[in-house]
């Protein structure tokens, strides 16, 4: 009996233990996979022009509530939305508290589809636009975390808060290197509003969407809820230097900074002999620039010698610029592998945008850098001959191809000739 008692217990031990003992691993797993969850928060404007009647013959608030409950119901289960409002709760004239009028109204998480719906349910068009505050707001709303993290402002009207200008605030998120893009949608804009709100979705690398009708504010809202949910290479933020002997060494990857008008940006990559370096460099234009630009991306010996550069240039009014290079770092000798050290390249980026006249000129233009250091082409396959490369091979062939056929042509030839002199 008290072989079976022991038995019995060390049993129950036993499974405990392994009970115990995969808690604390699933546990890990779920505040793993809740740290890479993507985050969405919809800003939604509840000023008191969200009662015009224009959007399919009912309100712009009316049409808003639809569209938010079809994009409650479809939204990905692995994405945390929440709910910001700007101009939901003060009614009055004082501009101070006005500008201060917006609230979380359903918190950024997994989503409850019938508390959001009932929270959504009580909003009516009240006061002030608060654009900057709010998205100042919805930053913190979105902080913490590794996965994607994406803004999606819905309004009517321009900003009434200045002069916190709305476009300033946003450039001042993307500097932050949070890898949080903002989209915008404008419920039937006119050209100053279109103007604010696509500089906003510009200073982060997102969109603005004129909509018009409710059909077109769903689909809008369902793709960017969507697009949060798809995996995202969020950019590294760095700092580059003013000289190469200072700058950050950068190993393959995506990264991101900010480069004032006027400023060179200096970083470093190691390569091993035998690898190749592959740079890019994208550069911004989040704000008006004067036409005539460039991008300079230089890779330079430690001593200030040039190797390779690649550039480019416009004339007119862009969005970003690009250019990249390759250098390829020959391998060592026989005798020299063991000993072979890695060579430290510098990478210097430069441009010439220059700012428009009353354009704020910091924080600098965003750029992003993407570089791969990769095993360097061999020889024998990937090295052109003579600029033909493998086409040698095909040059043989035509000319054998050539020569029989003349060989043959030529034979036939004599032979018509001798039948014919017989006959």
């Amino acid at each position: 009996m008290i072989t079976r008692t022991r038995l019995a217990t060390g049993a129950c031990a036993l499974l405990a233990a392994l009970a115990a003992g995969m808690a604390f691993p699933a546990g890990a797993v779920a505040d793993e996979t809740s740290a890479l969850a993507p985050k969405v928060d919809l800003v939604l404007d509840v000023s008191g022009s969200m009662r015009a009647r224009d959007i399919d013959g009912q309100s712009r608030m009316a049409a808003a509530k639809q569209a938010f409950n079809e994009v409650l119901d479809a939204t990905p289960e692995e994405v945390q939305l929440g709910i910001r409002t700007l101009g939901a709760n003060y009614p009055g004239d004082d501009r101070k508290t006005g500008c201060k009028d917006t609230a979380q109204l359903y918190p950024v998480g997994p989503l409850d589809r019938t508390e959001a719906k009932t929270a959504v349910a009580t909003l009516t068009p009240t006061g002030w636009t608060p654009i900057g505050p709010a998205l100042l707001k919805a930053a913190d709303d979105l902080d913490g975390g590794e996965g994607s993290k994406r803004i999606v402002l819905i309004s009517d009207g321009e900003d009434t808060c200045a002069p916190l200008d709305p476009c300033e605030v946003a450039r001042e998120i993307a500097a932050k290197g949070i890898g949080l893009t903002i989209d915008t949608l404008g419920l039937v804009p006119n050209t100053k509003m279109r103007q604010q709100l696509s500089c906003i979705a510009e200073a982060t690398g997102g969109t603005f969407t004129s909509v018009e009708h409710t059909e077109e504010l769903t689909d809008k809202v369902n793709q960017l809820v969507d697009r949060a949910a798809d995996p995202v290479v969020t950019p590294v933020a760095t700092t580059g230097a003013d000289r190469c002997a200072k700058a950050p060494t950068l190993k393959s990857g995506l990264y991101t900074d900010r480069e004032e008008f006027g400023q060179q940006r200096w970083y470093r990559v190691d390569v091993e002999p035998g690898q190749e370096l592959r740079a890019s460099v994208s550069v911004s234009a989040d704000r008006a620039v004067n036409p005539s630009y460039g991008v300079l991306l230089r890779a330079v010996t430690e001593r200030g010698r040039e190797v390779v550069r690649g550039e480019s240039a416009g004339n007119g009014r862009t969005d970003v610029m690009s250019t990249g290079l390759r250098y390829p770092k020959a391998e060592a000798d026989d005798e020299d592998e063991d000993t072979a050290a890695a060579e430290a390249v510098c990478l210097q980026v430069t441009h010439s945008f220059s700012a428009g006249s009353g354009v704020q000129t910091t924080p600098g233009l965003p750029l992003e850098l993407t570089i791969d250091v990769a095993d360097g082409p061999s020889q024998s396959g990937d090295v052109a001959s003579f600029g033909l490369g493998r086409g040698w091979w095909l040059l043989g062939a035509l000319i054998l191809t050539g020569f029989l056929a003349g060989l043959v042509w030529g034979w036939l030839s004599r032979w018509r000739v001798a039948v014919w002199r017989t006959n």
